[in-house]
């Protein structure tokens, strides 16, 4: 047997591919329903931190800045652990799946209300002066004039770390969630044969390159034109 074929039967085995590539969809359906709830709550919870951050009420957004801070320090990873083998000496015992889902939700709310945030202090103050000089009040000055400026600021860096942040899915396999890699891990140790990698690989291509493609034409459709 030649090198490559070695190769070739080592990572495109195709018994081994045909019986793994059921399970590894399974887990790409389990990825896309990770990913999904982490963007929805972590980009809203993100939003919702720094619309209140801009209330300028200062314990509070002391109180903020250090949760984001601290989400933005700890890796994805160590969050996960502890959430997942540190609550239950507290009593409380979590899934795999929802560890997973609420530390990479924190990691993103984290980074996107800083993104948010810088969008939101890049309005011009005379766009504020301008409002509140009409007679419009905090709230509807900051939701019809402030935010939809500080959005169209934010998208490029906002999708970017989104999509960066979702690909941390594949760490889920850490705490036993069968989602692309941890389907692809266990297809390894019951095949002894790398394959179920190789699928695993073409199954984050699958997923994420239309994200990226799609986060591209966000940037390009709706980013600030300048």
């Amino acid at each position: 047997m030649t090198g490559w074929e070695k190769f070739a039967d080592s990572f495109f085995n195709a018994r081994v591919a045909a019986e793994y590539t059921p399970k590894i969809i399974e887990g790409l359906w389990l990825t896309l329903a990770l990913a999904g709830l982490v963007i929805v709550a972590g980009l809203a919870t993100g939003l919702f931190l720094a619309v209140l951050r801009a209330m300028g009420f200062r314990p509070l957004n002391w109180l903020i800045i250090f949760v984001i801070d601290l989400f933005r320090a700890l890796p994805p990873l160590v969050i996960i652990v502890l959430l997942y083998f540190g609550l239950p000496a507290a009593g409380l015992s979590l899934s795999g799946f929802v560890a997973a889902w609420l530390a990479l939700s924190l990691v993103l709310m984290a980074f996107s209300e800083e993104i948010f945030w810088a969008g939101i202090t890049a309005v011009p103050k005379g766009q504020w002066e301008a409002s509140r000089s009409l007679g419009l009040s905090f709230l509807v000055t900051f939701f019809r004039v402030i935010l939809p400026q500080a959005l169209r600021v934010v998208i490029p860096p906002l999708v970017n770390r989104t999509i960066a942040i979702t690909k941390g899915t594949a760490l889920a396999s850490v705490v036993a969630v069968p989602e692309i890699l941890g389907a692809a891990q266990a297809g390894v140790s019951f095949s002894f044969n790398p394959t179920p990698l190789t699928l695993g690989a073409a199954a984050y291509l699958a997923l994420f390159l239309p994200v990226v493609v799609l986060g591209r034409w966000v940037e390009t459709r709706f980013a600030w034109k300048r």
